[in-house]
């Protein structure tokens, strides 16, 4: 019978079960507790691990079976998009406005709706992104943010955590804008975590987690600290 494990604070940063130990209900769920040090939030990503929970809860561990993934190369730039890149006036930028970026995507989505992005959640990612590890893709349209991703850079992968928009096609830009710098930042994969129609529709797709795990050992998942221009 499959169990979760408890983190301490005091345990190694790397110290986490196998993946593969991870439950099938709730699916993916691998280990609750530690904490959200730079050091083991780096760890967990190098394993295919990662954050997520609610408010009041400890910290939630998750490894899931299959994992949602693209390859920039299966990107699809669809006619309305190609358009929406031409035609919408929206600029794109990295590193900007991280703070703003994460705080955009922490907003509730509807009226009454929470959020995963908790305030130890927030500060967590600030401080990776000051370290060079975490990076922010901004949409704006006449200087107004509008859209916009963040995530974590290690090695060849690109772990996508969140993102959203305030304008049609705003965050579809913004994503486009980043596959078209995976060539010459090396990027080979991103990890999309959990499907969506919204993904999908991207080009996304289920990775079986043994498959998943062992793209992460060939691609690399090395530090690569550094603020994206």
């Amino acid at each position: 019978m499959k169990r979760i494990t408890w983190l301490s604070p005091a345990d190694e940063p790397d110290c986490f079960p196998d993946p593969e130990r991870a439950l099938d209900e709730p699916p993916g769920l691998l280990a609750a507790g530690g904490d959200l040090t730079s050091q083991r939030l780096l760890a967990a990503y190098r394993l295919g691990i990662f954050p997520w929970y609610s408010p009041g809860q400890p910290v939630l561990w998750w490894s899931p079976d299959p994992r949602e993934a693209l390859f920039p190369a299966e990107f699809r730039r669809t006619r309305s998009l190609e358009k929406a890149l031409r035609n919408r006036g929206i600029t794109v930028t990295f590193d900007r406005d991280f703070m703003q970026v994460i705080d955009a995507c922490a907003a509730p989505r509807d009226a009454g709706g929470g959020t995963w992005i908790t305030p130890e959640m927030r500060a967590a990612y600030l401080q990776l992104h000051t370290l060079g590890h975490a990076h922010s893709v901004e949409a704006r349209s006449e200087g107004r943010l509008v859209g916009g991703l963040y995530g974590i850079a290690l090695g060849g992968v690109f772990f996508g955590e969140s993102m959203f928009a305030r304008e049609r096609d705003a965050s579809k830009i913004a994503f486009a804008t980043l596959i078209g710098e995976c060539p010459a930042r090396r990027i080979g994969l991103i990890d999309c975590q959990l499907a969506s129609a919204h993904l999908r529709s991207l080009g996304s797709r289920p990775l079986p987690r043994r498959e998943f795990t062992a793209l992460l050992a060939r691609l690399g998942t090395a530090d690569r600290a550094e603020h994206w221009t």
